[in-house]
């Protein structure tokens, strides 16, 4: 365990400092992923190496900056740093909590499998993945693996929240917005009758202030066509992978082409995956699984009107159980072979 935690230290110093350096090369206004202290932000990183469950958060902080490094114009710092975030995911790959290290692959089905998939676009269209997946399907872990293949950049729900926690502070700033509202210091002490008076007032305030800042919407429904216009600006812009945000229906009804791939497996297999990447009993990971299911189900339907993971509404659905993170990223790569090698 000592050892484990020393190369974790390694491994995050290196995180860091790649960070720093991306930043210094683009010198970009959106700032670095890590912005507290060295000190505390390498334990953070240590602290997500170690635990399991939080491995999503640790693969959103470096695709946050492979995304960044991407964007390096002089050619050497951009494969030089490119480089680095490479060998870096390889070192994390070694660790005993990797979070891509437990597959859901079912070896006997896997056995029966075979691919030859191609989707074509356009000679100017923008190569654009959407993926949705059930809870503990490896698709994440899938959508990672595959932007780091085809070296392109890869967004999910912690992307996203950052980038538009970003622009909110930028947006701001520019027309002097402030959320908190100001309170008397004297009055800090409240004694229990007053305070449930005062927390139903500031959360009227808070509510008339969300009311008119976006426009009669809730702040849940702004924030969904927000990132509705972000994902068409970047779809316009750039290849890349996105997770989930019902952006293939967004870009469906914009008219922007993509491919909309849905990742499932068999419900037993998604709970042993969840059981032993989270170190859960059997009945606490069939009802994780089953609740954030349903959240993702709800948000879906709200927002589409479509049901989610139904087959008709995917250009293709796959059973991740039968393929294992790896081919499965080689089948999304074949679908895509035409286009990456012709260019049409």
């Amino acid at each position: 365990m000592k050892d484990n935690r020393k190369k974790c230290l390694a491994i995050a110093e290196r995180i860091y400092d790649l960070d720093v350096e991306v930043y210094r090369c683009v010198g970009s206004s959106l700032g670095r992923a890590f912005t507290s202290d060295r000190r505390t932000c390498v334990e953070n990183l240590v602290n997500l190496m170690i635990e399991s469950p939080k491995g999503h958060l640790l693969r959103s902080e470096l695709a946050m900056i492979s995304n960044m490094a991407r964007t390096i114009r002089k050619k050497e710092d951009r494969s030089r740093l490119m480089r680095e975030y490479d060998n870096i995911l390889k070192e994390i790959a070694t660790l005993p909590t990797s979070f891509g290290r437990v597959d859901i692959v079912n070896e006997k089905r896997a056995r029966l499998n075979t691919a030859n998939l191609h989707q074509k676009f356009k000679k100017d269209d923008h190569m654009v993945i959407c993926i949705g997946r059930t809870q503990g399907s490896a698709g994440n872990d899938i959508g990672f693996a595959l932007a780091d293949s085809l070296k392109v950049n890869y967004y999910d729900v912690e992307i996203f929240n950052e980038v538009l926690k970003r622009l909110e502070v930028e947006r701001e700033e520019a027309y002097g917005i402030h959320d908190h509202v100001a309170v008397d210091q004297n009055q800090v002490v409240m004694d229990n009758k007053y305070q449930k008076g005062f927390e139903a007032t500031h959360g009227i305030r808070r509510r008339l202030k969300e009311f008119n800042r976006y426009h009669g919407l809730t702040k849940a429904d702004a924030l969904f066509f927000y990132l509705s216009d972000l994902i068409c600006q970047k779809a316009r812009e750039e290849d890349f992978i996105v997770m989930g945000r019902c952006a293939d229906v967004i870009l469906a009804n914009n008219h922007i082409p993509h491919v909309s791939i849905f990742i499932t497996a068999p419900f037993e297999q998604r709970v042993n995956r969840i059981m032993e990447v989270q170190g859960l009993t059997y009945k606490q990971a069939a009802r994780q699984l089953k609740l954030l299911d349903k959240k993702h189900e709800r948000y879906f339907r709200h927002y589409t009107g479509l049901k989610w993971g139904a087959a008709e509404n995917y250009d293709i659905c796959f059973n991740s159980a039968s393929y294992g993170i790896e081919e499965s990223v080689e089948i999304i790569e074949r679908m895509l072979n035409q286009h990456l090698h012709t260019g049409s």
